[in-house]
């Protein structure tokens, strides 16, 4: 499975406007990570009106229960 990742940063610090994150696989866009410092957003392909949205303390407990562990590069 390929995934492409595209970032669109206008500024180093996310401060008044999200950082937005589009992940397509194989080619179709599976959605859109939005950072801003509040909070994480997921807007699925296709749905403009509706996101799913996680405080980063929730995001922190959930990647730490179910993410992965993998040795991180130094």
């Amino acid at each position: 499975m390929a995934h492409e990742v595209r970032a669109r940063i206008d500024t180093k610090v996310v401060a008044h406007k999200d950082l937005e994150i589009t992940v397509k696989s194989n080619g179709s866009k599976l959605g859109t990570l939005l950072i801003s410092k509040g909070n994480i957003e997921w807007r699925p392909s296709g749905n403009s009106v509706n996101k799913k949205r996680l405080s980063w303390n929730r995001f922190a407990d959930l990647i730490e229960k179910h993410g992965k562990t993998v040795k991180a590069k130094k």
